[in-house]
């Protein structure tokens, strides 16, 4: 097991010193594919790839709270993609799959959770509509704002070597 982190570790290494766009802008950050085809996943991977470069500490300082997200295709249908964000621990941390015992729950679709993200849209006003549902402590809900990370614009996701949503 050892000897495979080792062989990849110094593949990554050779793949950066030659400037290789494999090692992509990220250095060496393995940023996950989108399996979805969601815009959403693109923007969770976005996240989990900022906290992986230790730039999630500020976020962690602001937040101090771990998230459980559900991303529908429509308003009221069932989850098709399910993530957590630790802004609790460390330098933060996302992660794919469901959470137990975050500190707030959020259920939106999709596209309410690319246009929050992309500041588009204010979540006190998509609770307010419904188009937003939180569970959990209220006011860590109101710490997870868009500014935690930085937007999702092309320029950010190609720095990541994601595709744009």
């Amino acid at each position: 097991m050892m000897e495979v982190i080792m062989t990849n570790l110094e593949a990554a290494q050779e793949a950066e010193a030659a400037g290789s766009p494999a090692a992509g802008a990220a250095g060496s950050v393995n940023v996950p594919k989108n399996e979805s085809g969601l815009a959403s996943e693109t923007i969770f991977n976005m996240m989990g790839a900022y906290c992986a470069m230790g730039e999630g500490a500020s976020a962690v300082k602001t937040a101090n709270a771990t998230f459980g997200f559900d991303v529908t295709l429509k308003k009221g249908g069932k989850p098709v993609l399910q993530y957590s964000i630790d802004l609790k621990n460390g330098g933060g941390s996302v992660t794919k799959g469901a959470v137990k015992g975050a500190d707030a729950y959020f259920t939106m679709t999709d596209a309410d959770f690319v246009k929050l993200c992309q500041g588009k849209a204010n979540g006190q006003t998509m609770f307010m509509q419904g188009k937003m549902k939180i569970k959990g402590n209220m006011a860590a809900a109101t710490r997870f704002t868009p500014d935690l990370f930085p937007p999702p614009t092309e320029e950010n996701l190609a720095k990541l070597g994601l595709s744009k949503l």
